[in-house]
């Protein structure tokens, strides 16, 4: 992978309507405090905020004075909503080349950008069709409108059949200490296998708002590695996550500066090996095999 991550990569998902609203001198702001913070790196979609929040945090970033080689901007491409800023029926997914050149652009356009650094192809589509994402990714790469391409939310298999034509550099996919079926279905495997980077979406994995015995059984065994670690719940949480080999980056969702400021520290910990498995076998409720 050509373009160098922070190492806690801020999702803006709820920067815009889905979320806070904040405005653009808020989101000015706020990019500027993550800058500033070693935060470079932006996880934005097409789709967030009803294809809106692009573009919010495009001004907001025309009018920051950052140069565009200070961050790095990944967005994703490919789900067509159900919203009054598209013509659909259904909610549904389009990767012909055509669209994903489209939305590419349209993604350069709203984020007032040359290119960006990564593209992800967003959910798996039963419909993809390799030749037409080849295609698209060739000429957007070519005409230097994307540096690297990737997927999300994609299995092992499915990474397998686009793999065959075109070089995958990442996969970002749901994972945390409350939801780790990335270990047991091949995902990390195959990225450790085939060296790609590996970034988490809802890194805590809801935790805090989570009435399950398995939260509750993460809970009795946290106060002992909190005293230990002198760490916050949700360090322990990415901490346990940033221990893995796949060098997994987490993709925070928070816009809250002082959870920001607690997820780059949980970076700073180190969790020791049967830590590691406490807390693994506090998630799956049982001793491994």
């Amino acid at each position: 992978m050509k373009t160098k991550l922070s190492d806690i990569i801020i999702g803006c998902m709820s920067w815009g309507i889905w979320g806070k609203n904040f405005s653009t001198k808020e989101m000015d702001e706020l990019i500027h405090f993550c800058l500033e913070e070693g935060n470079t790196t932006f996880d934005h979609a097409d789709i967030y905020g009803g294809y809106t929040t692009e573009e919010s945090f495009g001004k907001a970033f025309s009018t920051s004075g950052i140069e565009r080689e200070q961050i790095q901007l990944i967005s994703k491409c490919g789900i067509q909503y159900k919203t009054e800023n598209r013509d659909n029926k259904v909610k549904h997914y389009d990767y012909s080349k055509e669209y994903i050149i489209w939305s590419a652009e349209q993604s350069l356009k709203n984020l007032q950008t040359d290119y960006l650094d990564v593209l992800l192809l967003h959910r798996p589509s039963p419909l993809l069709e390799t030749n037409e994402v080849l295609e698209a990714v060739t000429q957007l790469q070519e005409q230097g409108k994307i540096i690297d391409f990737g997927v999300s939310n994609f299995t092992p298999s499915q990474m397998d059949v686009l793999q065959s034509e075109i070089p995958i550099t990442c996969n970002q996919f749901e994972f945390s200490l409350v939801q780790n079926t990335a270990i047991d279905n091949g995902t990390l495997d195959y990225l450790l296998k085939h060296k790609m980077k590996a970034m988490s979406w809802s890194p805590l994995g809801g935790f805090f708002s989570l009435e399950t015995e398995q939260a509750s059984r993460i809970k009795e065994v946290l106060p002992s590695l909190l005293e230990k670690y002198n760490a916050t719940e949700d360090q322990l949480l990415l901490a346990w996550i940033l221990k893995h080999p796949a060098a997994v980056v987490p993709v925070v969702g928070t816009s809250n500066k002082e959870r920001i400021k607690i997820a780059n520290d949980a970076t700073k910990i180190n969790l020791e090996l049967q830590d590691w498995f406490i807390l693994y076998e506090a998630s799956r409720g049982h001793k491994v095999a």
